[in-house]
């Protein structure tokens, strides 16, 4: 046993959502739809954030984070499942799948601290409004971008380099779509209790900081939003947060049933498909709620698609006159 223990597996097997063959052109149309709406949305919102000079502000500038982040993160598991679809085959390497965990959990960390950086933006432009270009400045700003992607980078080299350290005897099937960290540490033929332990922590210290931190922003602007006297202050300044409130209950809550869910019913298949509302289905709605209500960033998006217009018939004029 102890010899085999030492034997390192040299694929996994990604079974996915079915192996019905009649379902899979269907999985791989939808899931194909997504991912480009996801990186087609979230690369508009780079782009118009760049390209007006009005969205040069703290809240477009971890938008436009959030929005790389979400390319990143979708990016790291569908494109592998779309090729596993179309080559009809569920095989992964193991150095794969220890990349695809690696830099999945590098982009859920950064989703999560960039969603708690732009909560505390919010509460210091309601409740403090006047100081908000002081406390907000482009200093601090890139600062917490920077400090957001150190820690959780080093977060995901410490679970990648204590994951490596596992044995796996044989070729095993990981019930998912993508390699997970809590999978690859279920499917580990040696202890893994110190790997456990660093997991849960930090999870419940990211998450759970998060939630806190989100959660006590929002209770200091609800107590600001209640003291401003006239309606339409109240509205406007509501507005502002109803957007990034959407999307952090949206994110918070689906990831945090996943766990809860799976941890109580042991069911892969149901933990399967609660996990595309986290990983697809949030990034692919975040272009669309923060534009929703947002009329600077449709006034971005109308100047961007604008000057694309303006330059396409300057190039039309420019050949017609040759």
């Amino acid at each position: 046993m102890a010899q085999g223990n030492q034997t390192k597996v040299s694929e996994f097997l990604l079974l996915g959502f079915s192996e019905d063959p009649e379902l899979q052109p269907l999985i791989f149309w939808l899931f194909l739809s997504m991912y480009l709406i996801t990186v087609f949305g979230n690369l508009l919102i780079i782009l118009a954030t760049i390209s007006d000079s009005h969205l040069h502000t703290p809240m477009y500038f971890f938008l436009s984070n959030l929005s790389f982040v979400d390319i990143g993160f979708t990016s790291t598991t569908i494109p592998k499942m779309l090729w596993n679809i179309h080559t009809q085959s569920q095989v992964i390497t193991y150095e794969d799948c220890v990349f695809q965990m690696h830099f999945f959990t590098l982009f859920i960390g950064l989703d999560i601290f960039l969603l708690t950086v732009m909560a505390y933006d919010r509460f210091v432009v309601i409740c403090h409004p006047l100081l908000y270009t002081v406390i907000m400045n482009p200093r601090l700003c890139a600062l917490l971008v920077l400090m957001s992607w150190i820690i959780s980078l080093l977060h995901s080299l410490l679970e990648s380099l204590m994951v490596l350290q596992l044995s796996f005897c044989t070729i095993l099937e990981i019930p998912h779509f993508f390699c997970e960290l809590n999978q690859m540490i279920q499917l580990a033929n040696s202890d893994t209790f110190l790997n456990n332990m660093v997991m849960y922590f930090v999870a419940v210290f990211l998450a759970g900081g998060s939630l806190f931190g989100i959660i006590y922003s929002y209770s200091k602007i609800v107590f600001c939003i209640h003291e401003i006297s006239s309606a339409q202050g109240k509205y406007k300044a509501f507005s502002t947060c109803a957007s990034h409130l959407s999307v952090v209950s949206l994110f918070h809550c689906t990831g945090l049933g996943v766990y809860l869910s799976s941890a109580a019913t042991h069911s892969s298949h149901s933990s399967v498909t609660a996990s595309v509302m986290y990983t697809v289905v949030t990034p692919m709605l975040n272009p669309f709620i923060y534009s929703l209500r947002n009329k600077d960033l449709k006034r971005g998006l109308k100047m961007l698609f604008g000057k694309e217009n303006i330059k396409v018939s300057i190039v039309l004029r420019l050949e017609k006159c040759q």
